[in-house]
């Protein structure tokens, strides 16, 4: 950019030198430029630069003689319209009785012929006038315009804008779109009625975005409008997490070679969509060579540069861009326009050769006399000026779709009424220093910027026209669809919009209905580097390649992800889990040892079972509670170790079903104080084995006297009671609670209770097995007695199967996860309530079930006398 406004200021410098030779008080213009033009005088003077001609031919340098000027060629029809739309807007004007009354407004209007130089031309032509002479040194009067329109490209613009900003000369363009443009520092005087590339490209990135294109080719033309355009639109890819596959400048030159290259980009891509950010002049070799190519499958996006251009819409075109998706400028209706593009007339005058050029292109004439002009060697028949515009068919004549021209419309309307607006001033109420209006006899042109700032008007048309702080207009864009016609051509039609609004940003609305898709399936097509993700699973970017390619890796245990394409998993609540499919949290699943489940039903019917053979023992105990086997060792104590073993099987019920804060209590209470009654009992009854031992030799007689019956009841109280005194200060210090325990496994909560207090439970635990511990001593250091007084052989026996149950209990109960270790608890005490059972009362519902005749003091009296 530098470069070019060096090149801009260069050649401004040669000519106010050239045209500054003073002769006396008179100024001279040294040379002319070649432009082609039409000029229309008035009262002030608008400027206009437009691109009616496609390509700049310059000639051979041969550096001995002045060279030859550069021409241009391929007449650009729909960019004349453009041109002729200033004239009528202005014709317009002028007849307008409300808008600039007694000003005649006139224009110069030239061709830029898509070239820097040309505009740069045209545009010192505007500032600096044509005029022969120049009398009047104190440059007084209004300037030769006081306004330009256009110039349509963003470079010729910004080196444009450059040189006559700092002159304050208001320039409104109609078509340039470079956000760069919108630096007010840098371009104070610059206007535009087409909304900047900033919002063009945000408009673009909707769109791929709606149709979930994240993987697609960009295409962008060599000049600030492409450069600058392709910046930001990589930008906003960027931030919506979408990626540009290739990127690739279209040759200015256009070199065969260099296109050929973009094609074999395109063609190597696996992206199906192409966003293509350039003049219509650039992309028309491009596609030439699409079709030699033969190259279809893909979904062209257009900028509004090119996204209406008619030079596409033939039938060679349809089988490669029909389907093509533009972003156009908003469409708008001229009433009159058609008429007076009808009425339009070539004539002799130099100054609107541009009129002459128009009519040999259109009509194929010359208005060389002798009929020498030839084409292909083909005499041209002369023109007469008075052909029938009406039976032709170019874009000239077609107004249904009027974009550019309305454009151009809007700003010669701006112009106008910010002209109008300053002759509207009330002299002492001026917005200028001192409260001064400006001098319409000396106009300066930063006036009229002041007063264009401030435009605001509606058109005929209905639209509201008025500018931003940077002089951006309105930010509106049509979506167009290339769509094919009766004929067999291209056909555009608006299936959707695209605007900026203050609250929701960038808004996009689309008839996807009326879209037509140049494809099989006429569905949108698919354009990813990586299918989307789907639920369950997260984005995992594969090394060295763009964030649009990826992998989908499914989400981890107590992971979910509800969204397609989710960076991370998110991690489910504490008493949540991942379902199958991981894309919803569900509630863990509760474990705990139930009465439904076949283990649950297994221990419950053991415990019953060992109530049961309790209370059978208890019975025959009782139906034979006089007999001596019955009667031996104290019949109260067994008794006593009948009911504390029934407790000891009926408290497993409270370890069974979803924990509650009572049986969460009194589950281990019961299960302590049960089990104590019972190893207390069997303690006293093994001291009582002992003691009537004692009592049976000579130096023993007076033990039995020392512990009787009340001693021994005594005993199992006083031994009872310190375990319930234990219980008692443990359920009120740390009582255990019910508690959802998600550690053992992640994806389970286990309802288990929570001991509170883990010295209180070991307390609980350690006096019942020191009572234990004891009753094993006692009954095996007594083991040998005589055989009437065996039952410490049983005892023994007994408490070696309890010692042995709770010892091997530790480190099951340790190792076992969840309701498993509660059952591992369970089956412990059932296995050492069955063995005491067992071990003690067996042998004695043995006798007295099935041998009663030894169930006799006789029998036990021979006995003894046998062992002796």
């Amino acid at each position: 950019m530098w470069i070019t406004l060096y090149i801009s200021l260069h050649l401004l410098f040669t000519c106010i030198t050239a045209a500054s030779v003073l002769r006396s008080d008179t100024c001279q213009l040294q040379g002319h430029f070649k432009l082609n033009g039409v000029h229309q005088d008035g009262d002030v003077i608008l400027g206009g630069l437009f691109e009616v001609h496609f390509f700049t031919v310059f000639p051979e340098l041969s550096f001995r003689t002045e060279p030859e000027p550069p021409y241009c060629e391929i007449f650009n029809m729909e960019s004349f319209q453009h041109a002729q739309t200033m004239a009528f807007a202005i014709n317009e004007i002028n007849k307008n009785s409300n808008l600039l009354p007694n000003i005649t407004l006139g224009y110069h209007l030239y061709d830029n012929c898509v070239m820097l130089g040309m505009a740069f031309r045209a545009a010192i032509s505007l500032a600096s006038g044509t005029e022969e002479d120049f009398s009047n040194l104190n440059c007084t009067g209004p300037p030769p315009v006081i306004g330009v329109v256009g110039d349509p490209s963003s470079t010729p613009s910004i080196a444009i804008s450059s040189v006559l900003g700092l002159f304050r000369v208001p320039i409104v363009s109609h078509y340039a779109t470079c956000s760069c443009l919108s630096d007010r520092k840098k371009y104070p005087s610059f206007f535009r009625t087409i909304p900047s590339d900033a919002f063009q490209v945000r408009a673009m990135v909707q769109i791929l975005r709606h149709f979930g294109w994240t993987w697609v080719g960009l295409l962008y033309s060599d000049d600030d409008y492409g450069i600058y355009a392709a910046q930001s639109f990589q930008l906003e890819m960027q931030l919506i997490g979408h990626c540009v596959a290739f990127s690739e400048i279209l040759p200015y030159d256009n070199n065969p070679r260099d296109i050929q290259h973009v094609l074999g980009v395109i063609h190597a891509s696996t992206a199906r969509v192409v966003v293509i950010i350039s003049p219509s002049s650039l992309v028309i070799p491009l596609m030439e060579e699409v079709v030699l190519q033969n190259m279809t499958g893909r979904q062209w996006i257009a900028s509004e540069s090119w996204a209406t251009s008619p030079v596409f819409h033939t039938a060679r075109f349809l089988p490669f861009l029909g389907g093509t998706l533009g972003i156009a400028i908003r469409r708008g209706e001229i009433e009159g326009l058609y008429d007076f593009l009808l009425h339009l007339r070539p004539n002799n005058d130099p100054k609107n050769n541009m009129l002459r050029i128009f009519w040999e292109n259109l009509f194929g004439c010359s208005f060389e006399t002798g009929g020498k002009e030839t084409d292909r060697d083909q005499v041209k028949r002369v023109c007469t000026g008075q052909e029938d515009l009406s039976i032709t068919d170019t874009p000239y004549t077609d107004v249904s779709e009027l974009r550019a021209a309305y454009n151009v419309y809007k700003a010669v309307y701006a112009l106008a009424h910010a002209l109008h607006d300053l002759m509207q001033c009330e002299e002492g109420r001026g917005p200028f220093s001192g409260n001064r209006c400006a001098d319409i006899t000396n106009l300066k042109p930063w006036q009229l910027v002041h007063y264009l700032q401030k435009v605001n008007f509606t058109t005929s048309f209905g639209d509201h026209v008025s500018f931003d702080e940077n002089g951006d207009a309105l930010a509106i864009y049509d979506v167009m669809n290339w769509q094919p016609s009766s004929d067999g051509s291209i056909s555009i039609y608006t299936v959707g919009v695209v605007n900026e609004e203050p609250e929701t940003g960038t808004v996009l609305r689309l008839e996807e209905d009326a879209i037509y898709w140049n494809f099989e399936t006429k569905k949108p097509p698919q354009s990813v580097c990586s299918e989307s993700c789907p639920l369950g699973t997260r984005r995992a970017t594969r090394k060295g390649l763009p964030a649009c390619c990826f992998d989908c890796l499914p989400c981890g245990d107590g992971e979910i992800s509800n969204a397609t394409d989710v960076i991370e998993c998110t991690v489910c609540p504490d008493e949540f889990w991942s379902n199958t499919v991981k894309d919803q949290c569900v509630p863990k699943e509760v474990e705990f040892l139930s009465y439904e489940e076949p283990l649950g039903i297994s221990l419950t019917t053991a415990s019953l079972l060992g109530t049961c053979f309790c209370a059978l023992v208890m019975f025959i105990f009782t139906r034979h509670r006089n007999t001596p086997i019955v009667r031996a060792n104290n019949s109260e104590l067994s008794f006593l170790l009948l009911v504390s073993l029934k407790l000891c099987f009926l408290c497993v019920l409270l370890f069974i079903g979803q924990p509650q804060l009572w049986t969460c209590q009194l589950r281990h209470a019961v299960f302590g104080i049960s089990f104590v009654l019972c190893i207390s009992s069997i303690l006293v009854k093994t001291m009582v084995v002992i003691a009537v031992f004692k009592s049976s030799r000579p130096e023993g007689k007076g033990a039995m006297k020392w512990f009787g019956a009340a001693q021994q009841r005594c005993t199992v109280l006083i031994l009872t009671a310190i375990q319930v005194v234990i219980c008692a200060v443990w359920l009120s210090t740390a009582s255990p609670t019910p508690h959802k325990n998600n550690h053992y496994i992640r994806s389970i909560i286990v309802y288990e209770c929570a001991i509170g207090s883990v010295a209180g439970f070991s307390m609980l635990l350690g006096y019942i097995g020191l009572l234990a511990a004891v009753s094993f001593l006692l009954a095996f250091l007594v083991r040998n007695l005589p055989d009437n007084f065996n039952e410490a052989k049983f005892i023994t026996f007994s408490m070696l199967i309890f010692c042995a149950v709770w010892i091997a209990f530790v480190p099951a109960y340790v190792s076992s996860p969840g309701k498993y270790a509660v059952a591992v608890e369970i089956f412990a005490i059932l296995a050492s309530s069955f063995g005491l059972l067992v071990a003690i009362f067996a042998p004695k519902c043995y006798i007295i079930l099935l041998h009663p005749e030894r169930n006799t003091k006789k029998a036990i009296m021979r006995k003894e006398t046998q062992n002796k």
